[in-house]
Order: structure tokens, then C-alpha cells, then sequence
């Protein structure tokens, strides 16, 4: 075996434990703020611990893995305040973002891209499709801003984030329809940018933020509430 295909191979490898670990989270069999315990899953799909560890690291990468300095992986784990904190700086950071895209007249093709996935995947009744969607909705509107320094603040709020609500939907089981309101909310930031309008497009962000933070709250917390 060569060089080249050995490493392809651990590659491969360390990427389809990432994917059965979460979606053993995405099931619940990994709670929220859950230590993972290496040695634990090592055994339970027959490998070396050290395959573990770098699947965490993936996982870690997505945002579906904390890892402090010293300390074991835990499962991404969000506080009620912890998700309003983050929808605050959402609007900030992705105001700005629309603000600076519509200023300099940005091309919205990756924008208007991410908007179609999540109508299809809404109308195929597909929710970790439009949540893909979303999310990849929302990292490109910052990096649209060509700031490189908003696009790593927005990353490090949007991953966890929507690694987190993923889990939450996962774990409720319900449908796309819960969503669909907010999507004229998502092609009117597209069309403010695309006709310049800076001003109204960073409030209209902002405002978005606000509900669509009730909609995370409507959809996940009151329903788990509800379930119990």
C-alpha cells in the first residue's frame, strides 16, 4: 500500500467514525454535554482509541464536540440564555455582514444557492436538509462580507449552534413546516443586498435575528417542555 493510499484510507476511516458518533448524538444516545468517553466507543466499533480521538476532533470542527484545554470531549450542550446570547451577536456580526455586502453590491449567487436547497428541502419534507441550508445560508451572508475576522466570529457561533439544534429537531421529530415561515425572512435579506441597500438590510438582519430566535425557542424548547 502507498503512502498516498494509506492516507486516504486513515482519512476515510476517521471520517465514517465521526459520522456513526454523531449520529449516535443526533439519536440521543449521546446527550447534550455528555463526556464521550474514548475507550468506551473505541471497543464498541473496534478500533484503535487514537481513531476515536480524531473523529472528536472532526466532530469538534462542526461544532457538535466541545473539547477544553486538559479536558474530555462533551457534547455540545446549550443553556436557553447561551442561545439568546448567540442570536444577539448573530445580529450584530451578520447585520454588519449584510450591511457590507450590499454596500460594495456583492454578488448574492452563493446566497440565492443556499435559499433554493432550503426550498427544496422543505418542500421534500426534509428538515436536516433545510437546517443544512440554513446554516450554510448564514456562513456564506458572512463571508460575503469579506471580512475575515467576522466570517471566524461567525463560524465559531454558527457551527455549535446549529449543531445543537440539530440535535434538538432530531430528538423531537418534527416536521419542516415549523420552519417554512422564516424563509421569505431569508430571501428578503438576499434581495435588500442585491439592491443595495445597506442601511435596511443590516436592520432588517437584526431584526430577523429576533425571530428566528423565537423560532428556535417555539420549535425546541417549549416542545421539549411539552413532551415531558
Amino acid at each position: 500500500m502507498s503512502y498516498f493510499t494509506s492516507f486516504a484510507t486513515d482519512d476515510l476511516v476517521k471520517n465514517t467514525l465521526a459520522e456513526k458518533l454523531r449520529q449516535e448524538i443526533l439519536a440521543g444516545n449521546l446527550k447534550p454535554g455528555e463526556r464521550i468517553v474514548e475507550g468506551k466507543w473505541a471497543s464498541r466499533f473496534g478500533v484503535a482509541q487514537a481513531s476515536i480521538r480524531e473523529a472528536i476532533n472532526i466532530l469538534s470542527q462542526a461544532g457538535f464536540v466541545t473539547k477544553a484545554s486538559g479536558r474530555s470531549a462533551r457534547v455540545i450542550n446549550l443553556s436557553e440564555i447561551d442561545v439568546a446570547r448567540i442570536y444577539e451577536l448573530r445580529g450584530a456580526i451578520e447585520g454588519l455582514a449584510a450591511r457590507t455586502a450590499a454596500r460594495e453590491s456583492r454578488s448574492v449567487s452563493t446566497l440565492q444557492a443556499a435559499m433554493d436547497s432550503m426550498r427544496t428541502s422543505a418542500k421534500a419534507g426534509d428538515l436536516a436538509g433545510l437546517i443544512d441550508g440554513d446554516l450554510l445560508f448564514h456562513l456564506e451572508l458572512c463571508s460575503l462580507s469579506g471580512n475575515s475576522f467576522l466570517v471566524e466570529h461567525g463560524r465559531r457561533l454558527l457551527l455549535p449552534l446549529f449543531a445543537f439544534v440539530r440535535m434538538r429537531v432530531s430528538a423531537s421529530g418534527q416536521s419542516p413546516s415549523a420552519w417554512d415561515k422564516d424563509l421569505a425572512a431569508h430571501q428578503k435579506i438576499i434581495d435588500l443586498i442585491s439592491e443595495g441597500e445597506a442601511d435596511v438590510a443590516e436592520h432588517y438582519v437584526r431584526r430577523a435575528m429576533e425571530r428566528f430566535a423565537q423560532t428556535a425557542y417555539d420549535n425546541w424548547e417549549k416542545r421539549e417542555a411539552i413532551g415531558k
